[in-house]
């Protein structure tokens, strides 16, 4: 089965993902009514699960396939997603060390930057 759509990425919606070359990836999901805050637009948490699952998923091919967890994550929430649109993230891998990758995303929706998102995740 395939890691995007078990445990608690069942709950957001059909999340796709695909390496572009060795330092680029993209992913795409599908902002769904279960997604939205109470003011009807795409919940900040929805935007840093998908943030983190696009970068997670590239870490870990990056580190050969190993195992990677986030150990620091920072998001900016530029505009807003809204019901039915597709968001398609941009994911760049910036450096990788023995024990650490560090990457980028940059979240699209429709006409409009949504969010942008770094991190560091450690290869266990």
């Amino acid at each position: 089965m395939d890691e995007t759509k078990k445990g608690f990425m069942q709950n957001i919606g059909d999340l796709s993902f695909k390496k572009i070359d060795e330092a680029n990836f993209e992913y795409s999901i599908k902002i769904l009514e279960n997604c939205l805050n109470t003011g009807g637009i795409a919940h900040g948490g929805f935007i840093a699960t998908i943030a983190d699952t696009g970068m997670g998923n590239a870490a870990h091919i990056a580190a050969g396939n190993k195992r990677c967890v986030t150990i620091n994550l920072d998001i900016k929430f530029i505009s807003a997603g809204k019901l039915n649109e597709r968001l398609i993230g941009k994911v760049k891998v910036l450096k990788k060390t023995k024990t650490l990758v560090f990457i980028s995303c940059e979240i699209f929706g429709t006409e409009k930057i949504v969010a942008t998102a770094s991190g560091i995740w450690k290869i266990l």
